[in-house]
């Protein structure tokens, strides 16, 4: 009788929680070209940061800083984006030229008034952000470099912002079109470039001046005006199989209709990303009070991690497509099944790549020049990072499940409204109200990432973001007759 109860559960477990060889064979098929394209991207990064890193640690934390100003601005584009790329898709799906080019003008307006605002933010306020991060303990010296180094920085990366949004806007479409390949290929192409730049203009080699900080400036700008060169010259000067371009700077007239409901769809996804940007780069400001040696040690720690983590972000696109599909299909048990699975599939990968990160984190600082407290410092950090891999696992996958359901404003309480009202508060508490070390303090911050876990499975278990967003009713609603704007 135990026996065959013991059987039973263990069924039941399989069939919720294992696929079969096709089900892997299909996450592969997905994630696989993301991982490759990702781990390489994260090579790289690695390999600037190092670069960098053999200047000294002023100069590592200076970047790090200004970095974390653009990652705010690069998820707002993202954030922007994500309203009009489902329509994009729809559009595209139907054979509606046209209205993918509307899409694509909204786009471009929205990119616009975000890159205005951006710089405008950076030239008028950028030194006192930055001072935000240098207000801990550590040498008045070496934090007068830091603010020098990222103010530097910072400055010559705003010539690059143009050209990532506009790589943004026409990678975005190309991928809502199927086209994966070309802007693969370009983002290939500016990583390879930045590389090789980054050795000339950092260290003055090959007959270039060594410029530290600004020659890796310089070449992160470059390498961006290469990709989206490549994107642009090569759809423009294929109309036949890009059909979206033509005639696409003809007017800037945007549907009002059209307008009104990509605003009314992609709005809490923009102010999502934004929001929960703000967060990630609040958080580390709250932690950059306890010293300068913090800030160097939470950049090696992110470096590494995302290296790590290119399966965890990855199979998030699997979940989107997969799930997706299902629900399109209106297959919703199906759809549920290929949630949980990919949800424990990526824990049990998490669980093997974060035991990895865990032996490896005594030894990946050494290849840094920098102190053996920030040495140390980063390792408690990655070890921290690994133990809360699989944690961060099941949240990423939940984000991702949820949404493809089209729950948006759910995914905004899930991860920015829940940043702000949990994680910023209990790490601003801890940071500035107990006597904690940083290597104590971190990892129980951390804790607040199993809350939100634990919420994530609750909202899948509980199954209402299973919904068909492109039935017939939906989807006449998404593209109703609308009249040119004024």
């Amino acid at each position: 009788m135990k026996q065959r109860a013991s059987s039973s559960a263990f069924n039941k477990f399989r069939n919720t929680f294992i696929g079969d060889r096709e089900f892997y064979i299909t996450v592969f098929a997905l994630v696989l070209p993301l991982i490759v394209q990702n781990a390489i991207s994260n090579f790289v990064n690695l390999l600037d940061n190092l670069m960098i890193g053999r200047l000294g640690t002023p100069q590592m934390s200076g970047i790090a800083i200004a970095n974390q100003l653009i990652f705010v601005f690069n998820l707002a584009i993202f954030g922007v984006l994500s309203g009009p790329g489902i329509f994009g898709a729809q559009f595209f799906g139907a054979g509606d030229n046209e209205g993918l080019r509307h899409t694509v003008r909204f786009k471009l307006w929205t990119v616009a008034i975000t890159l205005v605002v951006s710089i405008a933010v950076f030239l008028t306020c950028g030194d006192q952000l930055i001072a935000l991060y240098l207000t801990g303990e550590g040498d008045a010296i070496e934090r007068a470099a830091t603010l020098e180094y990222s103010r530097s920085y910072l400055h010559i990366m705003l010539w690059g912002l143009l050209p990532f949004a506009l790589s943004q806007v026409y990678g975005g479409t190309l991928r809502e079109m199927g086209e994966t390949m070309l802007p693969m290929k370009a983002s290939m192409a500016g990583i390879i470039t930045n590389l090789f730049l980054n050795y000339m203009l950092i260290y003055g080699k090959l007959g270039f001046p060594a410029l530290g900080v600004d020659g890796a400036a310089i070449a992160t700008v470059i390498s961006r005006f290469v990709e989206v060169a490549i994107i642009i010259v090569y759809t423009h000067r294929h109309l036949e199989r890009f059909q979206f371009v033509e005639d696409l700077y003809r007017t800037v007239k945007i549907p009002k209709g059209l307008a009104f409901n990509i605003i009314k769809k992609g709005m809490p996804l923009f102010i999502n990303e934004l929001l929960w940007s703000l967060g990630m780069t609040t958080l580390m400001q709250i932690f950059s009070t306890r010293g300068l040696n913090v800030v160097a040690a939470l950049n090696i720690t992110s470096t590494i991690t995302n290296l790590f983590n290119v399966v965890v972000f990855s199979m998030g696109t699997a979940v989107a497509v997969m799930v997706g599909q299902a629900l399109g299909a209106n297959d919703i048990p199906r759809a549920k099944q290929t949630a949980w699975r990919l949800i424990f599939f990526n824990v049990c990968v998490c669980i093997v790549v974060g035991s990895l990160l865990a032996v490896l984190s005594p030894v990946i600082p050494y290849i840094y020049n920098t102190t053996d407290d920030v040495r140390r410092l980063a390792t408690r950090f990655m070890q921290t990072s690994a133990m809360y891999m699989a944690v961060n696992a099941v949240s990423h996958c939940a984000y991702f499940t949820i949404r493809s359901g089209g729950k948006t404003f759910l995914t905004f309480l899930f991860d920015s409204v829940y940043t702000w009202t949990v994680l910023v508060p209990f790490t601003y508490v801890l940071t500035h109200f107990t006597r904690l070390t940083i290597s104590v303090l971190y990892p129980i911050c951390c804790l607040a990432d199993v809350i939100k876990c634990i919420i994530g499975i609750i909202v899948v278990k509980d199954g209402r973001w299973a919904q068909n967003m492109v039935s017939d009713a939906v989807y006449d609603r998404c593209i109703e007759p609308y009249v040119d704007a004024v």
